[in-house]
């Protein structure tokens, strides 16, 4: 089985060594973003809602490079500073799907890069 990898500059640039996305076959693994805005590097969200719109915004570039969209999503995995911060995030997140949601786990961690309180990583079937 071949990779490809996924590159987009509508996506923030990779912190580490690591791809912003790598398709297998016809699946599709996409590193966990945070909320860095492309366009300048910097992290620029000033509250919860922000920070995880700018995620999924990410995550569209991404799928968009990847020619396809959310409804391709099977798994996500979501991890929060703080799970009080659930609620903010789970409802930004929603907005970006229509219906047939993947599954998902969410879970709260000591850390995260840059100190940002949410990442997101997703699996799509293609």
């Amino acid at each position: 089985m071949s990779k490809k990898i996924i590159v987009t500059d509508k996506a923030p640039a990779p912190i580490g060594p690591y791809s912003q996305a790598v398709q297998a076959g016809n699946m599709l693994f996409i590193s966990g973003q945070i909320p860095i805005n492309p366009a300048t590097g910097n992290v620029e969200a000033t509250d919860i809602q922000g920070e995880a719109t700018q995620v999924m915004e990410n995550l569209k570039a991404i799928l968009t490079e990847a020619g396809t969209t959310f409804a391709s999503i099977v798994k996500t995995n979501i991890y929060l500073s703080d799970m009080n911060l659930f609620a903010q995030v789970n409802e930004v997140y929603g907005k970006y799907f229509e219906k047939d949601f993947p599954a998902r786990e969410t879970v709260a961690v000591k850390g995260l890069p840059k100190g940002v309180n949410v990442e997101i990583s997703m699996i799509a079937a293609l």
